[in-house]
């Protein structure tokens, strides 16, 4: 018997858009070099490992094709969906995640799943110029960092959408962050803001939809327009829309929907 695989498609509520995730469910460890080769396998922005651990908790492992990361919440969010559709997990339960970033739970509420994570708020530092000249763009109006990227505010929704970066360049400026958040106001009436994110020293160049970008866009956000509940729409490519709401103790839920692809096995 092989290794139950699935391929689901995170905050989105329909199929090919969102971030796809492959999320497989291992029934022991498997050495880290085997892990990393079915990620580069995969060839998506994350593959997700799973292990039943003590006490009903799950071990969670994410994986790009170049690196194992911290933090990822799209293929968590992938992960909690495909436990419950595939009767893994009671879909009324409080799903569990053992991770580097800690305890990760993961909560069914009809049409959406509510992620808790930790907030990862940006700290003000001086504008990078090889930083700002490898994403094609001059003025910001804020530039700041946390433990994994940069973040970027730039002026309009439309300069956003418009960047067209220089990737290598990027990965040299972002060495040994993960990657950078670039963000604005939205113009949409349904949405408070718009991001997109790129990583290409981690293997993506630029991710479609990042959950764990918006542990730092929920608190940024939140704080200057004086709301607990903020609604981002990352506009990349395939696209897709993530809900943060600002929680006490330095937390933050995250919400959104998924759709599985595939599913079958790794032999």
């Amino acid at each position: 018997m092989g290794e139950p695989l699935f391929v689901v498609d995170a905050f989105t509520d329909r199929p090919f858009e969102g971030n796809p995730a492959a999320i497989c469910v291992l029934a022991e460890d498997r050495p880290e070099h085997w892990l990393a080769s079915v990620a580069r396998e995969m060839n998506l922005s994350e593959t997700a490992f799973l292990r039943r651990v003590a006490g009903g908790a799950w071990s969670l492992r994410w994986f790009t094709p170049a690196v194992e990361v911290v933090l990822c919440g799209h293929a968590t969010l992938a992960s909690a969906h495909a436990l419950w559709e595939a009767g893994l997990a009671d879909p009324a339960s409080v799903l569990a995640f053992e991770t580097r970033s800690g305890t990760l739970r993961a909560v069914r509420r009809a049409p959406e799943i509510e992620l808790d994570f930790p907030a990862e708020p940006a700290v003000p530092i001086p504008s990078p110029p090889d930083l700002l000249a490898a994403l094609g763009t001059g003025a910001t109006r804020f530039t700041g960092r946390n433990r994994m990227d940069f973040l970027v505010e730039l002026d309009s929704e439309a300069a956003v959408g418009g960047l067209t970066p220089d990737f290598p360049a990027v990965a040299a400026a972002t060495r040994p962050d993960r990657g950078v958040i670039v963000t604005a106001r939205s113009t949409s009436p349904d949405r408070d803001f718009v991001s997109r994110y790129f990583a290409p020293a981690a293997g993506i160049d630029e991710d479609p939809v990042t959950g764990s970008a918006h542990c730092c866009l929920g608190p940024f956000w939140a704080e200057r327009l004086g709301r607990r509940k903020v609604i981002g729409r990352q506009i990349s490519t395939r696209g897709g829309t993530v809900g943060v709401r600002i929680e006490d103790g330095g937390r933050v839920t995250l919400s959104g929907r998924a759709v599985t692809v595939s599913r079958g096995e790794l032999l």
